[in-house]
C-alpha cells in the first residue's frame, strides 16, 4: 500500500525542554477510545445486553419457551428442543458415570451433524470442556490436539475411528469414546454427501444416540459460569504449532447475545449451518446466536452447494455465514437462483475476505447484500461486522471492502510497532479489547503475554480505520511481498483478479526472484465454462496496478487449498514446485 496507508514507523522523540519551567506534556486522548463507530449503529445494535451464565443457561431457557419448537433439523429428520434437552442431559449422565469430572476436556471430531450439537450440550451440562477438532486433521495433527489439551473423553464418525482415530488415540489420555453414524437421524441418505454404509458398531467405543437415549439425568452441581472455560479451540496453524484459545463461557454468550439482539433475526427462525461447527465462527454465529434466540438450526453435514441450496428452499432459513468461497461456489451452481436466497434477512461473511466484486455481483444476481465480517478464534468469532441495514463502504485508494465496525462494548485499535496508536488512515497493527477477548492460550504463559498484553489481543493483522469507526483489514504482517523494496499487500492484487468475469477464486504469494528479492504470483480457479488465460490476467492486472504490484506469473488451479473454515491457504501455495 502507498502513501498515507503504509505501515506508521514511529518518529523519533523530541528532545524535552529543560529548565524550571518545564511540564509534562498531557497524553492526548485517544481517538479509538471515543468509540465514533457508535453513530453508525442502530438504538437495538447500541443497548445494553445481558449475556446468559453460559450457552447450556440459554438453551435452558429455549427449552422453557419454547419446548416443541424445531431446535435441530437434519435434512428429513426433525428434534426438539424438548427432545434436545433429554437427549443432552442422558449423554451427561453417561459422561458422569463413565468418570468424567468437572473441567475434563471432551474432544468433538464431527462435521455439521445432530450429533455434534447433542455431545456438545451434553459435554458443557457434565461440566467438561470442549475441544472442537477439525475431522479433516491427519492423524498427527489429531494427536498434537488431544495430547495438548489433555483430552479426556473423544466423540467423532465410527468410520474416522474405524480408520484411523483408534490408532491415533492409542497412548493419549482418551479413556471414553463415543461415535457416531452421519446417517442417524435421517432418513434421506442423500448420496451427494452421506454416501457411506453403517459400520458395524465398534466394541470399544460407545453409540452416541444410543448413549443420548438411555434417559439418564444430568448430574447435579456441574453448571458452568461465564470465567470457566467452554472452548479450547485450535487455531488453524498457518504459522508454527496450533495453539488452543480459551474462549470462556462469557465470550461465547456475549457474542451470541450481542448477535440476537442487533441482528434483526427473528425470535425462532432458522438459522443454516453453512460453517463448519467445529469452527469458532459456526460455533458462536450460527450455532450459540440460534440457541439463545430459540431458533431452528438446519445442519447438512458438509458442504455441497447443490445440497445447500436445496436446503435453502426447504428451510427457508433467515440467517446464515460462511466465507467468501461458499458464496462464490453458491453464485456458480447452474441451479441457483433469486428465490432461494429470498428468506433471508441476513446473510454474514466471515473467516476470509470478501471481496467487493464478489459482493455486488451477488446482490446484483441474487438480491442479499453479503455483511462483511472480522474476527479470530482468539476474540471468540466476530469482533467487527456491517451492522444490518448498512452497506460496507470501499476504501477509494486501495479498493479493500471495510470488514464492519466494531460493538459498543468493544475497542479496537490499530498500533505502530511500538504499540503507539497512528491516526486514523493510517496502517498498523489491529488490536482488540473486549469481552469476546479470550484471557489466553491454554498452557502457553509466553504466547499468552506477547498476544494478549494488558488483556489487549495483537492480532498481527494489519489494517487501517477511517474517522467514521469502518475497519479494513490490508493483509496478515507475514504475507506481505517485499518487491524490490516495494511493499505489496496481496489483498490489493486479489480483489483486482476478483473484478474480472472468469476469476472464481485468486489468492496471491511472493515467489523468490533473483532481481527483485520477491516477485508477485497470482493463483486463480476460473468460473465454469469461463476462458482467461495467464497471460491474459497478467495483461488485465497491468493495466490496473502499478508496476511493483501486478503479477508476474500466474498458475491456474482447478481448486485452490483451503482450510475448513474456508480460508485459501496461502502457505500451501508458497511451498508449490
Amino acid at each position: 500500500m502507498g502513501g498515507r496507508r503504509a505501515v506508521s514507523e514511529t518518529p523519533a522523540a523530541p528532545a524535552a525542554p529543560t529548565g524550571p519551567t518545564t511540564r509534562a506534556t498531557p497524553t492526548p486522548p485517544s481517538p479509538y477510545a471515543a468509540k465514533p463507530w457508535l453513530a453508525l449503529l442502530s438504538d437495538a445494535q447500541r443497548a445494553p445486553v445481558a449475556p446468559a451464565a453460559s450457552l447450556t443457561h440459554a438453551f435452558r431457557s429455549s427449552v422453557l419457551a419454547a419446548p416443541d419448537r424445531t431446535a435441530l433439523a437434519y435434512f428429513d429428520g426433525r428434534l426438539s428442543y424438548r427432545e434436545v434437552d433429554a437427549l443432552t442431559d442422558s449423554v451427561a449422565g453417561h459422561l458422569a458415570a463413565r468418570g468424567l469430572v468437572r473441567g475434563d476436556r471432551v474432544a468433538i471430531m464431527l462435521q455439521n451433524t445432530p450429533h455434534f450439537v447433542i455431545a456438545l450440550l451434553g459435554a458443557w451440562k457434565a461440566g467438561a470442556t470442549v475441544v472442537p477438532v477439525n475431522p479433516m486433521y491427519k492423524s498427527a495433527e489429531t494427536r498434537h490436539v488431544l495430547t495438548d489439551a489433555d483430552v479426556t473423553a473423544l466423540v467423532c464418525a465410527d468410520r474416522a475411528w474405524e480408520s484411523h482415530l483408534r490408532e491415533t488415540a492409542a497412548g493419549t489420555g482418551v479413556r471414553i469414546v463415543l461415535t457416531a453414524c452421519q446417517l442417524d437421524l435421517q432418513t434421506r441418505d442423500d448420496p451427494r454427501v452421506l454416501g457411506f454404509e453403517r459400520l458395524p458398531r465398534a466394541a470399544d467405543a460407545d453409540d452416541l444416540v444410543t448413549v443420548a437415549r438411555q434417559g439418564l439425568p444430568a448430574p447435579g452441581g456441574r453448571e458452568p459460569g461465564p470465567s470457566d472455560t467452554a472452548l479450547i479451540s485450535y487455531t488453524s496453524g498457518t504459522s508454527g504449532t496450533p495453539k488452543g484459545a480459551m474462549n470462556t463461557h462469557g465470550n461465547i454468550t456475549y457474542n451470541a447475545e450481542r448477535q440476537r439482539a442487533g441482528s434483526g433475526v427473528p425470535e425462532g427462525a432458522c438459522y443454516f449451518a453453512l460453517a463448519p461447527l467445529f469452527h469458532i465462527t459456526g460455533m458462536v454465529a450460527q450455532l450459540a446466536a440460534c440457541l439463545t434466540n430459540a431458533g431452528t438450526l438446519a445442519l447438512a453435514y458438509r458442504f455441497d452447494a447443490g445440497v445447500v441450496l436445496d436446503a435453502f428452499a426447504e428451510h427457508r432459513p433467515a440467517y446464515t455465514v460462511g466465507p467468501a468461497t461458499a458464496f462464490m461456489a453458491l453464485a456458480a451452481h447452474p441451479a441457483a437462483t433469486r428465490a432461494h436466497f429470498d428468506s433471508f434477512v441476513l446473510i454474514s461473511s466471515g473467516g476470509a475476505p470478501l471481496p467487493p466484486a464478489l459482493v455486488e455481483k451477488f446482490r446484483a444476481g441474487f438480491g442479499p447484500y453479503l455483511h462483511n465480517g472480522y474476527g479470530l478464534t482468539e476474540c471468540t468469532a466476530p469482533c467487527v461486522s456491517v451492522p444490518p441495514g448498512r452497506a460496507a463502504p470501499v476504501d477509494p485508494d486501495s479498493g479493500t471492502l471495510a470488514v464492519g465496525v466494531p460493538g459498543p462494548e468493544t475497542v479496537v485499535r490499530i498500533v505502530d510497532e511500538l504499540g503507539a496508536e497512528v491516526p486514523f488512515g493510517t496502517s498498523g497493527e489491529i488490536v482488540v479489547r473486549g469481552p469476546q477477548v479470550v484471557p489466553g492460550y491454554w498452557k502457553r504463559p509466553e504466547a499468552t503475554a506477547e498476544t494478549f498484553p494488558g488483556g489487549e489481543l495483537r492480532t498481527g493483522d494489519i489494517g487501517f480505520m477511517d474517522p467514521e469507526g469502518w475497519l479494513y483489514v490490508v493483509d496478515r504482517k507475514k504475507d506481505m511481498i517485499n518487491a524490490s523494496g516495494f511493499k505489496v499487500w496481496p489483498r490489493e492484487v486479489e480483489d483486482v483478479l476478483y473484478s474480472h468475469p472468469a476469476v472464481r477464486e485468486a489468492a496471491v504469494v511472493g515467489v523468490p526472484d533473483a532481481y527483485r528479492g520477491e516477485s508477485v504470483k497470482a493463483y486463480v480457479s476460473l468460473r465454469a465454462g469461463a476462458g482467461g488465460s495467464p497471460a491474459e490476467l497478467v495483461a488485465y492486472c497491468r493495466e490496473r496496478l502499478a508496476a511493483y504490484k501486478y503479477p508476474r506469473a500466474v498458475e491456474v488451479l482447478e481448486e485452490l487449498p483451503k482450510t475448513a473454515s474456508g480460508k485459501i491457504l496461502r502457505r500451501e501455495l508458497r511451498s508449490r514446485p
